[in-house]
């Protein structure tokens, strides 16, 4: 059972369609899929930039924070050494008694 020439062209013709239809989606949904990934290292890298800029500010605030706490405790001792040791022994006896539990 032979093809006729023309069928055998039509045929060609069709199938090089089909082949051009699907190149051509294939083309689009990998452009698509370029965008979105893209935008998702965009997002990511936006993402990454606000968690340092937070751990940079809350680095300044502990640091801070420190500073603050040696010039109270430096002036409590030079002002109250007894209470400031007291203080100092609550502390530890309740930091121990959490570290246990």
């Amino acid at each position: 059972m032979g093809y006729s020439s023309h069928a055998k062209d039509n045929l060609e013709s069709a199938t090089r369609s089909v082949a051009s239809s699907v190149a051509d989606k294939a083309s689009e949904y990998a452009e698509s899929a370029g965008t979105q990934i893209d935008k998702a290292i965009q997002g990511a890298e936006a993402t990454v930039s606000s968690v340092a800029e937070h751990g940079r500010e809350a680095g300044e605030k502990v640091q801070q924070v420190a500073g603050n706490l040696k010039t109270a405790l430096d002036k409590s001792v030079n002002d109250q050494p007894m209470a400031t040791l007291a203080v100092a022994v609550a502390m530890g006896f309740v930091i121990g008694a959490l570290w246990k539990s």
